[in-house]
């Protein structure tokens, strides 16, 4: 009887490597809170190698994640620090992906350079897994499971473009942050993917340790002396073709009367970290017109830095996450102003930008209507009239991806459609989708499929 051959025992499989990719300080805390709280494994049991990506349109005149206040003690959970635009170069991160036939070349490459065993396995944890990089990344790396994080509230629309079938069957979930509780994502649920949330004490944690960092900022320490109770989060609507810089200048002085007129007096303005640097003096002298206190802070800091240091009574904005960050996590109140001009302008209807503004439409105060006074606080669990408001307006904009939603769209149109709502929907849109509300031209093209159906099955 033949022997069998001992293995050595110095020979092991080597350990899985997890690569986590992020282009936002936001997202890095995302991963930072599911990581302690012990949603990637243990620590031991992996090589863990951060992937930072510049995706901004031109990376090399954009404040750099490395910059931003406390991204060092967030690094420091991990094993190995990548430099993706310097991993492509000289292409973009948001343009480039490698050609099918090179894939196993380029994984070959990047584990060569990044110190990863030819035969180790990969996890991969990306964000907005529709575009690149994170598409790219899970074509190199084809056998990788993926694990996709919600950089905030676009999670709750619906997935942007089909993905090919080899990516789709890998991902195993959806990591978000549970900023509108009681709302369920409808990112990936075509590909049957379920949401995981991200516990709040982890993320509120990652935070603190944030503004922790912050500690010796000459901006940060300028605006605890303003002492603000008012903090304006600045958009980026204009660089977006969405507004004009002339309207987008009338939407931050919007923004601070409405904020004097409820009664504050140190305001606090936060430029959209991508936005462009360079801003008229109409905000100051509207605060100058109004008497109040304005300190501009564009520095490398998060907004939830300053939550957690100055402690606002008020945070207004247009429809950015933040404003959702600060009333879950902080109980700090909110508002908004623009909304719906932007709401009304955005295209295409499936732009994903749409979701964020439908909820923040539905559930926060405006800030022009309210006169002095404090603001509520919004409810931490979200009314039930929100989430079917999502899904039809999540089947409008991707009915090819969710057929599953037509018919509750169908109902909901037809019981809740009116003056009061109609801002959510084109009504082009719910004639191309021969919806309720669509108009004569809806009604002429279901009874032209009607007939069309009844003249196929007679055989004529």
């Amino acid at each position: 009887m033949p022997v069998p051959t001992p293995v050595p025992t110095s020979v092991r499989t080597p350990p899985r490597t997890q690569i986590f990719q992020v282009s936002t300080l936001y997202g890095a805390a995302t991963l930072a809170a599911a990581l302690d709280a012990g949603q990637f494994g243990r620590a031991l049991d992996s090589h863990r190698v951060l992937l930072v990506s510049n995706n901004a349109a031109v990376p090399e005149t954009a404040l750099r994640l490395e910059e931003m206040r406390g991204y060092g003690s967030l690094a420091a959970r991990f094993d190995a620090v990548v430099d993706w635009n310097a991993a492509i170069s000289p292409h973009h991160p948001s343009g480039w992906g490698p050609r099918s036939e090179e894939t196993v070349l380029w994984q070959r490459a990047f584990r060569l350079a990044w110190d990863i065993a030819p035969d180790a396995p990969v996890d991969l944890a990306v964000e907005s897994i529709q575009v690149n990089p994170a598409r790219a990344l899970a074509a190199i790396f084809s056998e990788s499971a993926v694990h996709v994080y919600a950089d905030g509230l676009m999670s709750y629309g619906p997935t942007r473009n089909r993905l090919p079938q080899s990516i789709a069957c890998r991902i195993r979930r959806v990591l978000h942050l549970d900023l509108v509780t009681g709302l369920r994502p409808l990112l990936l649920a075509e590909a049957g993917v379920e949401p995981e949330l991200v516990p709040d004490d982890a993320f509120r944690a990652v935070l603190s340790e944030i503004a922790t960092a912050a500690d010796g900022d000459k901006g940060l320490a300028a605006a605890e002396a303003a002492a603000p109770t008012a903090m304006l989060l600045g958009q980026y609507l204009a660089a977006l073709n969405i507004l004009t810089p002339e309207e987008e200048e009338d939407l931050h002085v919007r923004m601070l009367r409405g904020a004097a007129r409820a009664g504050h007096t140190s305001i606090l303005f936060k430029p959209h970290p991508t936005a462009p640097p360079a801003y008229s003096r109409a905000l100051d002298e509207a605060a100058a017109e109004a008497g109040v206190r304005l300190t501009t802070l564009d520095g490398p800091l998060l907004a939830e830095t300053l939550y957690e240091r100055c402690a606002p009574t008020l945070v207004v904005g247009c429809f950015s996450t933040a404003m959702f960050t600060a009333a879950a996590y902080y109980g700090i109140p909110v508002a908004r102003v623009g909304t719906r001009l932007v709401l009304d302008r955005i295209t295409p209807y499936e732009n994903s930008n749409r979701v964020p503004l439908t909820i923040t439409d539905h559930l926060v105060p405006d800030l022009d209507a309210h006169g002095a006074g404090a603001l509520p606080l919004l409810p931490r669990t979200a009314p039930d009239t929100l989430a079917p408001l999502v899904r039809t307006v999540g089947y409008c904009m991707q009915a090819k991806l969710n057929p599953g939603l037509r018919p509750d769209a169908e109902a909901w149109l037809r019981e809740r459609l009116d003056p009061t709502t109609q801002h959510y929907f084109k009504r082009r849109r719910l004639q191309s989708l021969t919806l309720p509300g669509g108009g004569p031209r809806g009604a002429a093209v279901r009874l032209r499929r009607t007939v069309r159906r009844t003249r196929s099955t007679l055989g004529l």
